[in-house]
């Protein structure tokens, strides 16, 4: 398809500038002869957007959610990449499972659909996976989320082996001895509705432990979901040391508050769990600043039988694909150009995607657009949702910025709002 998209405002990496862009063969070219025309008028011509950090449940758990649906979601939020999770069932620990989620991704996947794998086998947190088997397939990013590796002798095995394949570790940062049996934040919320608590400190513990490994074995870290003050204070003086440090922040934890859950609703359940004001106003701030590099979904859908459960036995997870945009563009106070690379290019760097994804639009970068409108105010509708899960804590909330388009490969994923497929 020759494409010609008229009238819109670029942002990349250069900054924003007014500038036609035409597309041919899939890749951004100096002109051609245009069978489409798109007119972007007020809207955003941006490099598509990469998620860190998806759960799309296949293999395993197809009732909550498929590549299919997942990444249909993702085109939906603008998204031409995303990582998936490997809390799978079978996990993805091996080259057999990962080659599936890539098969899948490529037949029926809307956006380029990269996977993880875990750290540990059965991310039981007891032996570590093959590495150099996993890398060899095109693995970039290894994480046992859903649980930090406990043991601070096996974690820092891990490091020394992703220094010397040149993959990065990232890590859920929980200290499970502090958190059995925990629903929500610890603190006043918590103790007002007598429920168990989940301690910032069990965070914090293992966001400095791991600052700590990398300082000894020169390895890079990734940060995932980080959700308090104390942790984001960490990260900004770890990198102000020069270490090799990225951290992502999601849209609920800029967004939410403890305070939600004393409507005892799990839809407002969630891992790492919504923390007070303060903690917002610290994650929103090392945005701001650049200490927190990214904004990452932990995209994690769930049947609505599960959900409805009461709040101690409900699983943790939200929806956020559809919803990032709208989130981000609301609850932030930063220049538009700095929102959109926590959103494309600065996670696509994370996830080694910087040669297909988040490139500048210029002559001879692929065609992996995502146009938007900055100023389109709109609220969820969980009926409305691509995700075959509805587990949205933004129902009634305010959103602003909305994907109209997104081009993945010089070819639509979503025109006018829909998806092509």
């Amino acid at each position: 398809m020759n494409l010609l998209i008229t009238g819109g405002t670029v942002i990349d990496s250069n900054g924003g500038r007014q500038a036609d862009v035409h597309i041919a063969d899939g890749h951004v070219v100096e002109t051609c002869v245009p069978e489409t025309t798109i007119d972007a008028t007020g809207l955003v011509v941006s490099p598509g957007f990469v998620d860190l950090h998806t759960h799309l449940r296949e293999p395993g758990k197809e009732e909550a959610e498929t590549i299919e649906t997942g990444s249909r979601a993702a085109a939906l939020g603008g998204y031409t990449a995303i990582v998936a999770m490997p809390n799978t069932d079978p996990t993805q620990d091996c080259v057999s499972v990962v080659d599936f989620v890539r098969r899948q991704g490529i037949t029926a996947g809307l956006c380029d659909v990269r996977p993880s794998g875990s750290i540990t086998v059965g991310r039981r947190g007891t032996q570590l996976t093959p590495f150099a088997e996993l890398a060899a397939v095109g693995v970039k990013l290894f994480t046992d989320d859903g649980n930090g590796v406990q043991d601070p002798q096996l974690m820092r095995r891990a490091f020394e082996y992703a220094k010397g394949l040149g993959v990065t570790m990232a890590q859920h940062c929980e200290v499970e001895a502090l958190t059995g049996g925990a629903v929500m934040h610890e603190g006043d919320c918590c103790s007002h509705l007598g429920l168990p608590g989940w301690p910032a400190l069990a965070e914090e513990l293992m966001v400095h432990r791991d600052i700590e490994l990398v300082r000894l074995t020169g390895a890079p870290a990734h940060f995932l979901h980080l959700s308090t003050a104390r942790s984001v204070e960490l990260v900004r003086a770890a990198k102000a040391d020069g270490l090799p440090i990225t951290a992502e922040a999601t849209p609920h934890h800029i967004s939410l508050t403890d305070d939600l859950l004393r409507s005892y609703s799990a839809i407002y359940k969630v891992n790492p769990p919504l923390r007070t004001m303060d903690d917002v106003d610290a994650v929103r701030a090392g945005l701001i600043d650049g200490t927190i590099d990214a904004i990452a979904t932990d995209h994690a859908p769930h049947v609505s039988e599960s959900k409805e459960q009461p709040l101690d036995q409900a699983p943790p997870g939200m929806v956020g694909l559809e919803t990032a945009l709208g989130v981000a563009i609301g609850h932030l106070d930063m220049p538009l150009a700095d929102i959109v690379a926590t959103l494309s290019w600065k996670p696509a760097k994370i996830a080694g995607l910087e040669e297909a994804h988040g490139r500048d639009i210029e002559p001879g970068s692929p065609a992996n657009l995502t146009i938007f409108d900055p100023d389109e105010e709109w609220e969820v509708v969980p009926a409305m949702l691509a995700s075959k899960s509805h587990n949205t804590p933004f129902v009634g909330v305010p959103l602003k910025g909305r994907t109209k388009h997104t081009i993945l490969n010089g070819e639509f994923t979503v025109k006018d709002g829909q998806a092509t497929r």
